[in-house]
């Protein structure tokens, strides 16, 4: 019987609200014939990214579409990857002769180069190659001089860390995902001028080896053919590229983030708005996303914020079966979930 070929993975990672899944969406709503399953990493408790990337099912039925997205719920895929990465990979590899490719989103706290070393896994190397590692940058942020466009509360953090010098656990974090890539997408250039997406070049350069390539993008709206079809086989160089964790122990934690959901009632979409924003402001959260109820509207809101940035868009009818209440993933640090909780059911009552 004749052997498979490796099956390629592509593994998208960046930071939080940097648009990575809306280039996944991409990627799926334009695959062309392509049989491509896709792991999405969660970090909170609800399948958010999930079930947005399940709405780009490529005209297959909702149950196909449930077949082919993995979440996985419980932090960081490097530091969940023995627990829950693997058996999802065994699943896949034995299902390689139906697949063409499998995409990979990291959660935006997760360190690319653990899960790329996964891949030297007996069981995994003779199946599958990382195609790719794709870090995906959210250019207004750097440009900004931050990278979770709330730099006061990520300041404040850092400055109350004694293990801390100069950089936050934020830069670092970014640094580690563009050493460990192949391609750069510099998202969100149209919300620049020409000399701040210069600087942001500039910056990110200063981060990569020289043969990685860094391409710009609006709405993550790439031809298939850059970001697919690369044949990088990173998983066979991984280990030369340097970061800031590579002296660490490798059950490290992301103990300085917190994650947390929450189910509020319906609201006015200004309303809502407003409250989530008053709360970013005063609890430095960092990112914000999830579904919505706006009374006298049939369909369900999508909200994802990064800091007082919020894009929202009506998504889908509400399904005859489903509760109409707000579902929301907040992620920051340090949180106070009683307080955060508190303070908007108050601004969203009446």
């Amino acid at each position: 019987m004749q052997s498979l070929a490796k099956l390629p993975v592509t593994i998208v990672t960046g930071f939080l609200g940097a648009g990575k899944t809306t280039l996944l969406r991409h990627l799926l709503a334009n695959a062309s014939g392509r049989r491509i399953a896709v792991i999405v990493n969660e970090f909170g408790e609800l399948g958010i990214d999930g079930a947005i990337l399940k709405q780009c099912s490529i005209g297959c039925t909702e149950e196909e579409a449930n077949g082919r997205v993995y979440e996985l719920a419980n932090g960081c895929l490097c530091c969940t990857v023995q627990e829950e990465f693997f058996p999802v990979m065994r699943e896949l590899v034995a299902r390689r002769g139906e697949l063409d490719h499998i995409l990979i989103e990291t959660s935006g706290l997760a360190l690319p180069k653990p899960l790329v070393q996964a891949f030297n896994w007996p069981e995994i190397r003779t199946a599958c190659t990382v195609d790719a590692v794709i870090t995906v940058v959210d250019s207004p942020a750097v440009a900004a001089g931050t990278f979770a466009a709330f730099p006061d509360q990520v300041d404040a953090q850092r400055k109350q860390d004694p293990n801390l010098d100069h950089e936050s656990p934020l830069h670092e974090l970014f640094a580690d995902q563009l050493a460990s890539a192949d391609l750069v997408v510099l998202n969100k250039t149209d919300l620049l001028d020409p000399a701040a997406l210069a600087a942001v070049r500039t910056e990110v350069a200063e981060e990569l080896p020289p043969a990685v390539k860094v391409i710009e993008a609006q709405g993550g709206d790439l031809p298939l053919g850059v970001l697919l079809g690369l044949n990088c086989e990173t998983e066979l160089h991984i280990d030369a590229r340097r970061t800031h964790h590579d002296e660490e122990d490798e059950d490290h934690d992301h103990d300085e983030f917190d994650s947390f959901d929450l189910v509020l009632p319906e609201a006015e979409e200004a309303r809502l708005l407003a409250a989530l924003k008053d709360a970013v402001a005063k609890h430095g959260i960092l990112r914000v996303k999830g579904f919505a109820a706006i009374p006298g509207k049939a369909m369900r809101l999508l909200v994802q914020g990064v800091g007082q940035r919020f894009d929202r868009h009506f998504d889908r009818a509400w399904g005859a079966d489903e509760a109409r209440q707000s579902r929301l993933v907040l992620i920051g640090q340090s949180l106070d979930r009683a307080a955060i909780e508190a303070e908007l059911q108050a601004a969203l009552a009446g």
